[in-house]
């Protein structure tokens, strides 16, 4: 939402011990009907799961979704992938596993690099953004802050990385919000 200036209030709630409740207070006021979150409330309508709400932006301000049908298909293919990548991702918040560390967090950057390095440029279609890479972004972001975000990323999702976080809304949002390190 900062990539395309759209104004938004940020709401964050601990994954800790307090989240069981939080989430039922959430379900109980509408906010989610899955107890989990992201959701967005937007004109009225409460929208969740973090993928829908990115596509239903990308639709709402014409931008980020791609223009023909090959590439709407790289998107959802690749926002298939990381949905199944964050099943796995969730789980580890827990305690990561020796699975998760060496078999599916490998076995995944290895398919996405894959469909990065279909196209000429640093995101999934080449020279233009979309909201698959936001996704993207967030898994190799989420994975670092777990520690299990592998020591060498594939060159283009390194090159995509640095793209990525070189646009200028997105680089203050992450200035702002990423914890400093000590």
């Amino acid at each position: 939402m900062r990539d395309a200036k759209i104004e938004f209030n940020d709401i964050r709630y601990p994954y800790d011990d307090t989240w069981p409740a939080t989430s039922e207070r959430l379900k109980q006021e509408g906010i989610t009907r899955t107890g989990k979150v992201p959701a967005l409330v937007i004109n009225g309508i409460i929208i969740n799961q973090h993928i829908a709400i990115l596509r239903y932006l990308a639709r709402d301000i014409g931008r980020y979704e791609g223009e023909t049908n090959h590439e709407k298909f790289q998107l959802d293919a690749v926002a298939d992938v990381y949905n199944d990548w964050r099943t796995h991702w969730v789980a580890s918040l827990k305690g990561v596993t020796d699975d998760y560390r060496n078999k599916i967090v490998p076995q995944y950057y290895d398919v996405i690099a894959k469909y990065y390095s279909a196209n000429n440029g640093p995101y999934l279609l080449g020279d233009k953004i979309s909201y698959a890479d936001f996704a993207v972004y967030q898994s190799i972001d989420n994975d670092e802050r777990i520690g299990t975000l592998p020591s060498k990323l594939p060159e283009v999702l390194q090159k995509f990385r640095e793209a990525f976080e070189a646009r200028p809304n997105i680089a203050a949002y992450i200035e702002e919000t990423r914890p400093k390190k000590a």
